[in-house]
């Protein structure tokens, strides 16, 4: 596929990013025809990096080509380099103690949201959620509440770059409704998606602050439609909510305070 990109793009490795990410959940042996269809790559480009994957243990190939656990590396190298889920993980747990009810913390990457952290309680859910997953922002009471911290440039921009989620929303905002939707949550310091992504998954969730007071990540409580009203999320599972995020943001500014290692 073609890109408009800088002449120190390696457009090698795009490619080989490409033929990561095409694997997809419902889909996870892919042939070499799939992958070529779904990249928009030729077969023997296609052939030369699933090997070159293959041999770097990313990839597995019987009857089909298939991920390997050890692509997980690639986005937990992230998450453990943010120390997110050390800082995050007792308070999570607490809180789930606290309602019965799976957290999840995201960060936005670009009109999406990606989960980097969760605690689950075994309930069936419209949709599966697991580290990595992302969803389009608007949809969502994280994304909500990880646009309403950026600044009309940086809302503009994020906006404009499509979703990667592979996922339609139900809820659809133009602008208008979007930045009315965003003000609110500016006002209130929380946001409710109410099955705006899906029939029968309804949230709540806040910010968490670093050091410096900004919003670097979003954290939420998830509770089924039929199960839970708004009223008992918003009135019970919500103040939980907001003293956890505090006590996360307090611990994230901490880590910011320690000195950098010097090597």
């Amino acid at each position: 596929m073609a890109r408009d990109a800088g002449p120190d793009f390696i457009e090698a490795l795009a490619r080989g990013l490409d033929v990561l990410r095409c694997f997809k959940p419902g889909r996870p042996v892919m042939t070499l025809s799939e992958v070529a269809s779904e990249t928009g790559l030729a077969r023997p480009t296609v052939r030369r990096i699933l090997l070159t994957l293959e041999e770097l243990g990313y990839v597995r190939s019987d009857r089909g080509f298939a991920l390997t656990p050890r692509v997980l590396e690639l986005g937990m190298a992230y998450v453990n380099a943010l120390s997110v889920w050390d800082v995050a993980r007792p308070h999570m747990e607490r809180l789930v103690a606290q309602t019965g009810e799976s957290t999840s913390m995201a960060q936005l990457d670009g009109s999406d949201i990606v989960y980097v952290s969760r605690v689950a309680v075994p309930k069936i859910v419209t949709l599966a959620v697991q580290i990595g997953t992302r969803f389009p922002a608007p949809a969502t009471s994280m994304g909500k509440v990880l646009l309403a911290a950026l600044t009309p440039d940086e809302l503009t921009a994020v906006l404009d770059e499509p979703s990667r989620a592979g996922i339609e929303p139900h809820w659809h905002p133009d602008r208008a409704a979007l930045d009315a939707a965003l003000r609110e949550v500016r006002a209130k310091g929380w946001a409710l998606a109410d099955q705006d992504l899906a029939p029968g998954i309804r949230s709540v969730a806040t910010g968490v602050r670093n050091g410096d007071g900004r919003v670097v990540a979003a954290i939420n409580v998830t509770v089924h439609a039929a199960e839970t009203s708004v009223e008992h999320l918003t009135e019970h599972h919500l103040p939980k909510l907001l003293r956890v995020a505090a006590d996360i943001s307090h611990d994230w500014a901490l880590l910011d305070a320690v000195p950098a290692t010097v090597a």
